[in-house]
């Protein structure tokens, strides 16, 4: 585990095409285990995987900045800096799209190619911000994220056929801080509607999403892939939120496919 100077705690490997992978609300880095394994290829050389815990998960401090999106999208931008890589292939899913979209929208020129999964590029209804705040306040009250694990948070990452992941994703999200988790929500909610941004994005682009996907559907995947001008849509049977830990076989494929994109 390396610490870098913009304080993000980054697992990496390979040392191939750049690719950035942003993790999903409430987890951390770890969540991409399969995907550090599996990208670089058997000689390592397909990919460089860099994989950071955003602010407030995993082994990265929150700081003192108030709840902002944009301000994670820079951190990103300074990880690049830091690593001595220009540009990137930038990947999200969840949490991590919404970063790389505002990525995309502050620092387009140092995109290599974008890997949009399981996320979306519409802002929050006034119900799901209502939501967002509802279980900020909750854990800062309790001082715990126990809230997430009594309303079964995970049964609505997975899907149907991935109840055995239940107890992996449990544990990943049992690791979160109140004050992360309630950061996060913050800036999720404040985050502005980036469709408009995608159009303008001319680089090699997948939008993934799981068939099972009910956080996300399939509907705001096509959304994005529509906006994009050379975007690539792959549609995960039987996963849901989380298909690149429920089904990382089919995930690293669309990522491969997107990677030989980006080396034409």
């Amino acid at each position: 585990m390396n610490r870098l100077p913009t304080a993000l705690a980054v697992r990496e490997s390979g040392t191939g095409t750049p690719l950035v992978l942003l993790h999903a609300f409430p987890l951390g880095a770890s969540m991409w285990s399969a995907q550090l394994d599996g990208l670089p290829g058997l000689t390592g050389d397909e990919a460089r995987v860099l994989a950071p815990d955003q602010r407030g998960f995993g082994r990265t401090e929150l700081g003192t900045d108030e709840p902002s999106l944009d301000l994670v999208a820079d951190d990103v931008a300074l990880l690049l800096d830091a690593a001595g890589i220009g540009r990137a292939v930038l990947g999200g899913l969840s949490m991590g799209g919404y970063v790389a979209l505002a990525f995309a929208r502050r620092h387009p020129g140092r995109l290599a190619g974008l890997l949009l999964a399981d996320t979306k590029a519409t802002a929050d209804t006034d119900a799901a911000r209502a939501n967002r705040e509802r279980i900020a306040a909750a854990v800062l009250a309790r001082d715990s994220v126990r809230l997430l694990a009594e309303e079964r948070m995970e049964d609505n990452l997975l899907g149907p056929a991935s109840g055995h992941l239940a107890e992996r994703v449990r544990g990943m999200i049992a690791e979160a801080s109140p004050q992360a988790v309630a950061w996060a929500q913050r800036a999720m909610a404040a985050r502005p509607a980036t469709l408009d941004v995608l159009p303008g994005l001319d680089v090699p682009a997948a939008v993934v999403v799981g068939a099972a996907d009910t956080v996300t559907p399939l509907a705001e995947a096509r959304l994005m892939a529509d906006a994009l001008p050379d975007a690539e849509l792959t549609v995960i049977p039987d996963a849901g939120h989380l298909s690149a830990i429920e089904a990382p076989e089919a995930f690293n494929a669309a990522v491969r496919a997107l990677l030989a994109r980006v080396a034409r």
